[in-house]
């Protein structure tokens, strides 16, 4: 696969779009448009909801962007957190649908541009691209989701992101957050106004930091800068977005089993204090990172010919980061000989290779020491204890402990382009729409891992900058094309809809140590057919229909493990259904959706981490594998109701039915998802004043494929209180957000075994001056 040869065409083609027939510089007063935010679904073939002012008012300023849809219908966020300051404990769940650590099958995109996968190694979600503070909207779309959706992982719908609009005037809007584990945000943006004829731009900077909800160990740091233009050239729209984030996570950790969270449910068995026993050392919550930074940014054409509509962007993505973790030993990659000091020891490195082995204690020499004949460990604790090598009670006085860093190195590079037409005409009386469009997208990811010798493993965990060993390093190429057309012609009596999408994917994985681990993967798919048919029975109330057919193409990450036959891995597919009601008028806004889902060749992790502990090698065997599939059925209702002015009450209520439907496991329920949610807020605002107040329920969850056990039901509310008013020439906003009112103790993110601990009650004032 050569990039720079198709780096070079990708710009011939995006110099060809930029420049097409009927763009025109002359000026213009058209004035910049300003998004609106509503809770109604626009009109669709599909399920879809909007989030709207209140659902934003129940999280902080401090919260990632993730939380403000866990009212809809359908959807479930869990986070590590109350501020979402952990990306390692973050699930998002729609329909039996999971984003995680092993699974991506909801599609994200920010202004619809495709987010670059959300998996934990390499991956972005949307709050890696988009400040709280700058968000306009989300839009969600279940299950069949929009024919032009650009994601590689839209199964079960996608997620759109949106930004806000600069504003008409110039202003400066700040804002500073304060709230429990040590958590603060400081927050600039500045409305430029008009500065040339019809550009008008934003840019903003914030900072925030907080620690961990158990022990305040944690050192979390978020650091983001964005900007956006708006200009009308002619009768063309120019939109221009940019984004810095750069992030530092200390995760939290799953627990296994309910007895475990039973026996301490505030605690996730990590560590705040260094104990100097590399065995337990490896819990130490700070030793457990993530650290990303992520340069994201498009530019973006629309103008009109005749009757058409186009639009045009070109986007850029970097991505680069650390995952971290403190193996309890050095890794032996060199035989030194029997009695002689390791050089594992020095600043040297071995770059690939076997391991030999693994170097728990040494001498003050250097050399290797093993445990006393006999001796019994008396370590129990993290993972049920150690054997002999680790205990440093079973080596002769003056034994020396050593351990590692381990480091896993994460960069991503995305160039991409996307193209759009519109062309609104008549057949016959009948009005009609022909939408067509492409994107093309070409990712350069790289990963390698090595091992640092921590400097003195008993006193703390700064380690040697020069690695000892560099495990592995790879480079994943991947293309990806989809292009769709469909047609949308209004009836009156009906409007009917029919569409088709490809996706041609080919990803690959280069091995810079060992080529005989090269592996290449065409992942295409079918032509997917999109139909769906909107009927309206009067002014307020339409039917809608629709069916699709989704995909995901086989990921780079699948070809991570070099001791993996994938071979036989097929890319995911599914077939969706939604048939539903929408109601608007008279101050209600509902709508209730049937949907039945067939999901087949389902990508499933096997884990290196489990009850017993972490292979920090990856020595056994572990890897992705299709896992069988899945069939979903259920409903979806809300209804959002303006009581009078001062009152509003909004409902969502989901019923789920999702289970496997591989023989060994036929009929069992999936894990980590819930058959029964239910949402109800009600918001207040007069004159000056506005408070809120929410209320979730989730139901039971099973732990595992088996359903051997399930996690027990639990009910969240956040409530929020506040004033806004002006001073002098100036808006002034106090806002008072408790999550998890009522300290509710249950387990978020499931993972096959094991849970996340849900964030307890957290309190966070917030005060924003725009003036």
């Amino acid at each position: 696969m050569t990039v720079t040869t198709k780096k070079k065409c990708l710009s011939v083609l995006i110099s060809a779009v930029l420049c097409a027939p009927g763009l025109s510089f002359a000026d213009t007063t058209t004035e910049a448009e300003i998004e609106s935010i509503t809770i109604v679904g626009k009109k669709a073939t599909y399920a879809n909801n909007i989030v709207d002012e209140s659902m934003k008012n129940q999280q902080s300023n401090m919260t990632s962007v993730l939380a403000v849809i866990d009212n809809l219908p359908g959807v479930l966020i869990n986070e590590g957190d109350a501020f979402g300051a952990d990306d390692w404990s973050t699930s998002i769940s729609i329909r039996g649908f999971q984003v995680d650590l092993s699974q991506q099958q909801i599609g994200i995109t920010i202004d619809g541009i495709a987010n670059g996968n959300s998996n934990y190694g390499g991956g972005a979600k949307a709050n890696r691209y988009i400040d709280s503070e700058n968000l306009a909207l989300v839009e969600v779309s279940q299950g069949t989701a929009d024919i032009a959706s650009r994601s590689n992982e839209a199964l079960g719908g996608t997620l759109n992101f949106t930004t806000i609009d600069p504003d008409y005037d110039k202003k400066i809007t700040t804002s500073l957050s304060l709230g429990e584990s040590d958590a603060q945000k400081f927050f600039v943006r500045l409305n430029s106004g008009e500065i040339f004829d019809n550009t008008f731009a934003w840019l903003s900077v914030s900072t925030q930091n907080s620690s961990d909800w158990m022990d305040q160990a944690a050192e979390n740091t978020r650091d983001h800068f964005a900007a956006k233009v708006i200009s009308m050239i002619g009768d063309t729209k120019i939109t221009g977005y940019l984004s810095y984030d750069d992030t530092h996570e200390d995760n939290y950790q799953r627990i296994y089993g309910l007895a475990q969270f039973a026996q301490e449910p505030t605690w996730d068995q990590l560590t705040s204090e260094w104990t100097g026993i590399p065995y337990i050392d490896q819990a130490y919550r700070r030793g457990w990172s993530t650290l990303r930074e992520n340069l994201f940014g498009y530019l973006e054409a629309e103008w009109q010919m005749g009757s058409v509509d186009f639009k045009t962007n070109v986007y850029y993505h970097d991505n680069e980061g650390r995952g971290d973790w403190i193996p309890p030993y050095l890794v032996e990659v060199t035989n030194d000989g029997a009695g002689n000091a390791n050089s594992e020891l020095l600043p040297q490195t071995v770059f690939g290779g076997p391991f030999l082995g693994q170097i728990f204690f040494v001498n003050q020499a250097g050399a290797t020491l093993t445990p006393n004949a006999g001796c019994v460990s008396s370590l129990t604790f993290p993972y049920g204890g150690g054997a002999a090598q680790y205990d440093p009670a079973c080596y002769q006085a003056g034994a020396i402990p050593v351990s590692s860093y381990r480091h896993t190195h994460y960069k991503k590079q995305r160039l991409g382009i996307n193209g759009d037409f519109t062309w609104e005409t008549q057949i016959a009386e009948f009005d009609n729409v022909l939408r067509g469009g492409f994107w093309y997208e070409d990712v350069d990811r790289g990963e390698y891992r090595d091992w640092h010798k921590i400097i003195d493993s008993r006193t703390g965990f700064r380690y040697d900058n020069t690695p000892y060993w560099v495990q592995y390093d790879r480079e994943f190429p991947t293309d990806t094309l989809m292009y769709y057309v469909q047609n949308e012609i209004d009836f009156g009596a009906a409007l009917v809809k029919l569409g088709l999408k490809q996706f041609n994917v080919d990803v690959a994985k280069d091995d810079l140590f060992n080529s005989a681990n090269d592996i290449d993967v065409s992942s295409d798919s079918d032509l997917l057919l999109n139909i769906g048919i909107v009927v309206p029975v009067n002014k307020n109330l339409e039917i809608f229909s629709g069916f699709a057919q989704n995909f995901a193409a086989v990921k780079d990450v699948v070809l991570e493990r070099d001791d993996a036959d994938v071979s036989f891995v097929e890319p995911e597919e599914t077939d969706n259904f939604d048939l539903g009601l929408r109601y608007s008028g008279n101050g209600i806004n509902a709508g209730v959706t049937y949907y039945q889902i067939k999901f087949d060749n389902r990508i499933t992790f096997i884990s290196s981490e489990t009850v017993t502990g972490i292979d920090f090698l990856e020595s056994a065997a572990g890897g992705y594998i299709n896992d069988g599939g899945v069939e979903s059925s259920g409903f979806e209702a809300s209804v959002d109701y303006a009581l009078n002015a001062n009152w509003r009450v909004y409902s969502s209520l989901t019923i789920n039915d999702s289970e496997y439907t591989d023989a060994a496991i036929k009929g069992n329920k999936v894990l980590g998802v819930a058959e029964n949610m239910a949402v109800l807020t009600l918001d207040w605002q007069q004159d000056d004043y506005f408070a809120g107040v929410s209320t979730k329920y989730v139901g039971k969850r099973p732990l595992d494929q088996e359903n051997s056990a399930e996690v027990d039901s639990y009910t969240v509310t956040d409530f929020y209180i506040g004033t806004a008013s002006k001073i002098a020439e100036t808006d002034v906003q106090l806002r008072l957000t408790i999550n998890n009112l009522f300290d509710t103790s249950y387990l978020g993110t499931i993972a096959p075994g094991a849970g996340w601990i849900g964030a307890p009650r957290t309190a966070s004032f917030n005060v924003t001056a725009t003036f």
